[in-house]
């Protein structure tokens, strides 16, 4: 009888001399609910690693498989998640030479019910995040839980005054501010549609966090004669009807009072100070955004 399991499914020992599953490493999802304010969780079974605890779907990667691809896909075997029902939107290593964990924290997009689908789980709950500690939990995702319950609520955002960002390149612009407009914003939805994401510290997140990676949504100002270019598939364009700066004013404390977690690009300081006021204190340069975007086009 043929032996059909990826190699990935094998115990391996790490740098710390103890024994992981996954010899490629292993990942998982953190689904997140927003109209529920819950996370699925996995009721482990009491023959697997720390049996009878609670966690999040995942297990070990196959060979040459990406961490979110794998995570998704054990949560698909493991709870029946279908596809396309999350959006990923932070990804937290935990590395231990040599075998590394990948937790995907990820929005739902299309509410779902999870559904039993192999024989790893007593049992799969919607647990409301502040109920979550009231369970045993896996030792493991205890630990990560306590970094990643500050940010599991808050949608990733970054706010781009795209006029900035536009005239910090002496490249003629001014000739035709919508064309060159138009441009950067394809260069924000091609990195945004790609795997690379951005880093934490972009966002000014804890330095516990900087092994993994952010997926924010884009939300870019227009203003003037740059204005009525459309909205792509992961970035909102948002036509200024008045001042660019009072729209994106506008964005931040929407994103303050949605509990987001932003950041506003802008060399302008009045404007970066008028953000910190509506609650977006994080900003970046027009330079760090480009150089940003050529890295990811490298």
């Amino acid at each position: 009888m043929s032996d059909l399991r990826d190699p990935g499914d094998a115990w391996v020992t790490a740098a710390d001399g103890n024994r992981y599953w996954g010899k490629f490493g292993a990942a998982g999802l953190l689904a997140y609910d927003r109209a529920l304010d819950a996370i699925l969780m996995q009721h482990r079974v009491s023959w697997s690693d720390h049996g009878n605890t609670w966690g999040i779907p995942g297990g070990a990667l196959n060979q040459g498989e990406a961490a979110i691809a794998g995570a998704i896909r054990e949560s698909q075997e493991e709870a029946g998640v279908p596809d396309d029902a999350v959006i990923p939107r932070y990804t937290h290593v935990l590395e231990r030479g040599g075998w590394a964990y990948t937790t995907v924290v990820a929005e739902v997009a299309h509410p779902f019910t999870p559904e039993i689908t192999d024989p790893e789980s007593h049992a799969l709950e919607w647990v409301p995040v502040d109920e979550v500690e009231q369970k045993e939990l896996h030792p493991a995702f205890a630990a990560t839980w306590q970094l990643l319950r500050p940010i599991v609520r808050r949608t990733p955002v970054i706010i781009v005054d795209a006029a900035n960002v536009v005239g910090t390149v002496p490249d003629g612009w001014w000739k035709d501010r919508k064309g060159s407009t138009e441009k950067l914003r394809d260069r924000i939805e091609a990195h945004a549609a790609s795997p690379a994401g951005v880093r934490p510290a972009f966002f000014d997140m804890p330095a516990d966090l900087h092994g993994g990676l952010v997926f924010p949504q884009w939300v870019f100002i227009t203003e003037s004669t740059a204005r009525g270019i459309t909205t792509t598939d992961n970035v909102r364009v948002i036509d200024a009807t008045t001042s660019g700066d009072d729209a994106i004013v506008d964005e931040a404390q929407a994103l303050t009072d949605r509990g987001g977690l932003g950041v506003v690009v802008t060399s302008d300081a009045e404007l970066r100070v008028r953000c910190a006021a509506a609650g977006v204190e994080t900003a970046r340069g027009s330079k760090q955004l480009l150089d940003l975007l050529d890295r990811s086009e490298r």
